[in-house]
């Protein structure tokens, strides 16, 4: 139990700095590096809980597509970061404002599982699947019948992000030309097709 309190304590300590770093470093490479520390233990925590499918996804997934994902995507862009931080603090009170807004709930819901933990059902763990059940089949069990909807808004917001991510990525260069269906359509023959009469003998 001791070994197992460290290993969690550390694993969470390097979660939290690594996610402070997520949203304070400089760079933006810096930051999605950071980010993939901060899955890796993460993935630890996962371990330690017996979530070995969790954990497993969220290195394969999250760390191997969607982090690396990211860093291709900072890296394609090249913004002028510089010149994003200028207005920084036009959009502080707003910023401030919804962290105050956030910090309040977090506050709720922390005091309501300590003032009334006998309501609070969703403080304890789900308790461990049966010798029959497997992991997987109770992580599917749960994610599709408990948490539908809210794995289904999941999947909208990562569609989201990637439609936003190819729109930023995507640049228009002139004298580039491109494919116009709509003009294809409505071209007529008689638009396209010259016929004329050669003689015998003339040549073209």
């Amino acid at each position: 139990m001791i070994v197992q309190a460290l290993v969690f304590y550390l694993f969470s300590a390097v979660v939290i700095g690594a996610a402070v770093m997520v949203i304070s470093a400089r760079n933006p490479v810096h930051s999605v590096l950071f980010l993939i520390l901060a899955f890796f233990n993460a993935a630890g925590l996962f371990v330690l809980m017996g979530a070995e499918f969790i954990a497993m996804i969220l290195v394969v997934v999250y760390v191997g597509a969607v982090a690396v994902l990211f860093l291709f995507v900072v890296m394609m862009l090249d913004i002028g970061f510089v010149e994003m931080r200028q207005g920084f603090l036009q959009y502080l009170p707003l910023g401030g404002l919804v962290g105050i807004v956030l910090l309040a709930e977090l506050l709720v819901v922390t005091g309501g599982w300590l003032f009334a933990p006998q309501i609070g059902g969703a403080r304890a763990f789900p308790t461990p699947p049966p010798e029959q059940i497997t992991n997987t089949d109770a992580l599917g069990r749960i994610l599709y019948t408990d948490y539908i909807y809210l794995f289904q808004g999941a999947g909208m917001v990562l569609l989201v992000a990637m439609v936003g991510a190819i729109v930023l990525t995507l640049r228009a260069r002139p004298g580039v030309r491109k494919q116009r269906i709509s003009d294809q359509i409505d071209r007529r023959r008689e638009d396209t097709i010259q016929i004329r009469k050669i003689q015998p003998g003339s040549g073209v």
